[in-house]
């Protein structure tokens, strides 16, 4: 017997986990967590894959870009296709091009077959990840049990993140950067295996055709813009290749809502952007992952280019946030429990922009770690509890067909907000850094940490505006 992950939650819900419940939750959460990892497990190793493989300097961020840009662009797409054909068939199937991609990036031996290898790793994270959190949502019910199952996988996601940097570099210096694919391998098994014989496949009674434009659209814009924040990262904001590709977007993304809205079944219905839920919600999610994830990289260069930590140092240094994360995600269901999503979404957003403010006194000696590990640790409970209570609030009141569709929004908003941090810190870091030496990079890096807070702030005051009757929307 299986789970109908396609059906409507019965009317008498369990009030705890049941044994298959918990099953379910280990399998997804350990697909997503693994997902996590594999945005950062590389990052500290790429110059020695470059010096092995032989990667030039300039090619070398391809190896972190061709995952990115696979990854954010066809997220939606691969969402909406998981509500019309199957999301246990999507996120099994990408799972085994998950697995196979990694084998192959760990045996590769030229940059061609690296690179390949890490677009089909992006691929399947695109495929992965809207399918497993719809899978998620619809079979845990509305209410305690899905607000506790997205609390944890929240805070494994945001952990994962973290352990990746650690596990990259511990990775790279005992054993080799291929492990760092080869991880992947065993967890994709167990979760092949076993994900089948609990979980129940979820196929609509009557398939509408694919908003193949709308389809086209959506992908090659998105694609255009992370291109365009990659590039921003690398080669400055006045690069052509940036505007350029940031314009080709734009104009992209604008013919899709135009084509959206006279589609008979389009890919995004309009009435699901019109939800404050979804459209508000997203924002403040973006908000949320475009601050953390860019305040993770500013705090990487402090610690590395002014107090001279090695790369692992400072990798270890962010255990402390990946413990608030954890933290945050075990607070955030009860805060949703007893006041609201909303409540999670402003009491989040103001304890991490507190916690990011403070971060402005840090100095130029080794003094500052304290402050430097309490402002992460209580900055990451507050980002994770504002991350759950985006993903309840953009993924509630909405009929389980549905959900596949919100799920790849929300997790768009995601790949999105992590592409762009980290090129928009690093452009104001570097704009206001004069002169060089140690002073200098945290005069810049102070400036970006600034702007940053500021951010956060956005978010708070965007929930706070225009998310006051998002309860009596769900109704």
């Amino acid at each position: 017997m299986s789970v109908n992950t396609g059906a409507s939650a019965p009317a008498a819900a369990p009030a705890r986990l049941t044994p298959r419940m918990t099953v379910i939750l280990v399998l997804l959460l350990s697909a997503q967590f693994m997902l996590a990892v594999d945005f950062s497990i590389l990052n500290v190793a790429l110059p020695v894959i470059g010096d092995g493989l032989g990667f030039t300097l300039a090619n070398l961020q391809w190896i972190a870009t061709a995952f990115a840009l696979c990854a954010a662009g066809f997220t939606l797409l691969f969402g909406r296709i998981a509500d019309l054909f199957g999301r246990r068939r999507l996120f099994l199937g990408g799972l085994a091009v998950l697995g196979l991609s990694s084998l192959a990036g760990g045996f590769a031996t030229t940059p061609e077959v690296l690179i390949a290898a890490r677009v089909f790793q992006g691929l399947a994270t695109a495929a992965v990840t809207p399918a497993g959190l719809s899978l998620l949502t619809t079979s845990f019910p509305e209410g305690p049990l899905r607000e506790r199952a997205l609390g944890l996988n929240g805070a494994l996601m945001s952990a994962g993140f973290t352990t990746g940097a650690v596990l990259g570099g511990l990775l790279a210096d005992l054993l080799s950067w291929r492990w760092a694919f080869f991880v992947n391998v065993p967890v994709a098994l167990v979760v092949l295996v076993v994900a089948p014989i609990v979980i129940g496949e979820s196929l609509p009674e009557r398939r509408p055709r694919l908003d193949a434009p709308g389809a086209v659209l959506v992908t090659l814009g998105l694609l255009a813009v992370v291109h365009g924040f990659s590039q921003a990262g690398e080669a400055g904001w006045s690069a052509p290749l940036t505007w350029g590709s940031l314009a080709a977007g734009a104009v992209l993304l604008a013919l899709f809502a135009l084509v959206e809205s006279k589609a008979r079944s389009p890919l995004v219905p309009i009435r699901i952007l019109r939800r404050r839920t979804v459209a508000w919600g997203n924002i403040a999610g973006f908000i949320a992952f475009l601050t953390e994830t860019s305040l993770v990289f500013l705090l990487t260069l402090y610690l590395q280019n002014v107090l001279g930590f090695s790369p692992l140092a400072a990798g270890l240094s962010f255990a402390v946030l990946g413990a608030g994360t954890v933290l945050g995600g075990v607070l955030a269901p009860r805060v949703i429990g007893a006041a609201s999503a909303r409540a999670a979404l402003l009491t989040g957003g103001a304890v991490q922009s507190a916690a990011t403010f403070a971060l402005l006194f840090l100095g130029t000696d080794q003094g500052s770690m304290p402050l430097l590990l309490a402002a992460t640790f209580v900055g990451g409970v507050g980002n994770m509890l504002v991350i759950v209570g985006f993903m309840v609030t953009a993924t509630s009141g909405l009929p389980d067909g549905e959900q596949g569709l919100a799920t790849g929004l929300a997790t768009m908003t995601q790949q999105i907000g992590i592409t762009m941090g980290t090129p928009i810190m690093s452009a104001v870091a570097a704009s206001a850094m004069v002169g060089t030496g140690a002073a200098a990079t945290l005069g810049g890096l102070t400036w970006a940490i600034g702007v940053n807070a500021a951010l956060v702030l956005v978010g708070v005051l965007v929930s706070a505006l225009f998310l006051g009757g998002a309860a009596r929307e769900r109704g």
